[in-house]
């Protein structure tokens, strides 16, 4: 230890001294740190051990400041001030350790659900608030500090990074297909029991558009197969899951099930790709606060980690 660490003594017995001469009192001193009165009597006597002077007149039930006592405390007083200034404006500027994230149902549900426990393990002193809704009003509210959003990367007053892009493909569970051994190319789809998402986001893949991306004519007069209509697309994929249907599965928001096997490619690499992707998006106005910027970073290296997706075999017109 340096020349410094000698000259100083510990940090608690000059706040039990300060706390002991602002009251007068051991008892008092104890109370107000919540100590008994024998810590602060100790730590008041190692302090006076560390000067060798005396620093107070014991009485009864109080204690005085001798004159050395008297010295000491006002420059103890200032720099305990100083700290607590210090410790309270730290406190105020970095204390901020909720991140609010918002993300579409799917994505939230499907993408980020399953990765926060590893994140809250790595990083015990943030918290994720998640808002998961379809409603881009909604997830890009003045609440928001970081939200996920399906599109082409332009939205003003925002910055926007891609974390992956739109593939879609059908899935199915391994049972479904077995049971249908005849589902093996697009044209075989209206045939068969197809999951659907009805939502307020007209723009969103369906099977209508996938189907006619592929060159497959969709039509409900004559299509044998059955429809299954839901308003969420995590239940499209559990519906598919539980072997109801084939539903439209987006790479990355079905890896999971892809890699346990609870879901299957039936139409093997055939797929379809658009312009878009699903984009993190950052208040180009919001101050950044380093648990923002903890959990921006985190997103990034999540996507930079994602399985990466062949082109389609046959590309359909007016893709990206």
């Amino acid at each position: 230890m340096g020349r410094a660490g000698k000259l100083l003594p510990p940090l608690d017995y000059l706040l039990a001294f300060e706390a002991a001469a602002q009251h007068g009192s051991f008892a008092r001193a104890g109370r107000l740190l919540n100590i008994s009165e024998t810590s602060i009597s100790r730590k008041v006597r190692l302090l006076e051990q560390h000067y060798d002077v005396p620093l107070f007149v014991r009485g009864h039930r109080s204690v005085t400041l001798t004159p050395q006592g008297h010295s000491l405390l006002v420059p103890v007083q200032q720099a305990m001030n100083q700290l607590r200034n210090t410790s309270q404006d730290m406190l105020s500027k970095h204390q901020r350790n909720t991140v609010t994230v918002s993300a579409t149902n799917s994505v939230a549900a499907l993408w980020l659900m399953p990765r926060l426990a590893r994140f809250n393990r790595a990083n015990p002193r943030i918290r994720i608030t998640l808002i998961a809704s379809d409603d881009d009003g909604e997830c890009l509210a003045d609440t928001v500090d970081l939200a996920i959003l399906r599109g082409e990367g332009h939205w003003p007053c925002f910055q926007a990074s891609q974390l992956f892009g739109e593939t879609v493909f059908p899935v199915c569970s391994p049972d479904y297909l077995e049971a249908h051994p005849e589902l093996d190319c697009a044209a075989a789809l209206p045939r068969h029991d197809l999951i659907e998402v009805a939502n307020q986001h007209t723009e969103w893949m369906n099977w209508r558009t996938w189907l006619t991306q592929n060159h497959v004519n969709y039509d409900l007069t004559h299509d044998t197969g059955s429809r299954i209509q839901l308003n969420t697309y995590p239940l499209a994929v559990q519906a598919a899951v539980d072997g109801l249907g084939v539903a439209l599965g987006w790479a990355h928001l079905v890896d999971r099930q892809l890699e346990a096997g609870t879901l299957v490619r039936p139409l093997g690499d055939t797929c379809l790709r658009t312009k878009s992707g699903y984009h993190l998006l950052r208040p180009t106005e919001q101050q950044v606060f380093p648990e923002r910027q903890i959990v921006e970073d985190w997103l990034l290296q999540e996507s930079a980690a994602r399985k990466r997706y062949a082109p389609p075999a046959q590309p359909a017109h007016s893709l990206g």
